[in-house]
């Protein structure tokens, strides 16, 4: 009786981490190996021009069932977000994300959602219900994660974004939910380069 109290203690506690520090991917983190997120991975990981590496070509099918893939975007500032219907910091991020890509659509941004939803009509109905106008590619088991360099973000925890230049090379990433202004102090250097 006493080990099955300890076990629910343990459980609680692993939640409640995992409620404030961000969403896990439950598909594939273990409940027992998750961590709360240190100060660094709270931070914008900026890559100078010259270690940039190409971003990973994620492709497939949107939410809507259209094709999409990441190199359609080539010649843009891409901000590519992972999230899920499931996850609260994902569905206060949303409208963020939003704004931003409305207000910077004319100047060469463009927001490309990785929805990690199972099913496509869960994350159809999230994007109707905050009214995202971007594309978010379906990916309900993360696969496109594993092409990602190691330690840019954590891709069992979710919100994760990266910013990816114009040449079609990944300029940074964020483990937090952004807000507006974030966003827009990330992109106007991205928006200044060659």
């Amino acid at each position: 009786m006493r080990t099955k109290a300890i076990s629910r203690a343990v459980l609680c506690t692993v939640g409640i981490t995992l409620a404030l520090s961000g969403c896990a991917h439950t598909k594939t983190l273990d409940l027992d190996t998750a961590a709360p997120q240190s100060d660094q991975a709270r931070s914008f990981k900026s890559i100078p021009v010259s270690e940039r590496t190409e971003a990973p070509d994620f492709k497939g099918r949107t939410v809507a069932g259209d094709p999409v893939r990441l190199s359609d975007y080539k010649g843009k500032i891409v901000i590519v977000n992972a999230w899920a219907t499931w996850c609260g910091p994902c569905r206060a991020e949303s409208p963020e994300l939003e704004r931003t890509y409305r207000k910077f659509k004319d100047r060469g941004v463009q927001v490309l959602g990785v929805s990690t939803d199972a099913t496509r009509k869960n994350a159809l109905t999230f994007q109707q219900e905050f009214g995202l106008s971007y594309p978010s590619l379906h990916d309900p088991h993360g696969k496109q994660f594993l092409d990602l360099p190691t330690g840019l973000v954590n891709p069992q925890i979710l919100p994760f974004t990266f910013f990816v230049d114009r040449k079609g090379r990944i300029a940074g990433a964020l483990q937090i939910p952004l807000k507006e202004k974030e966003l827009r102090s990330i992109l106007t250097p991205l928006l200044t380069e060659k």
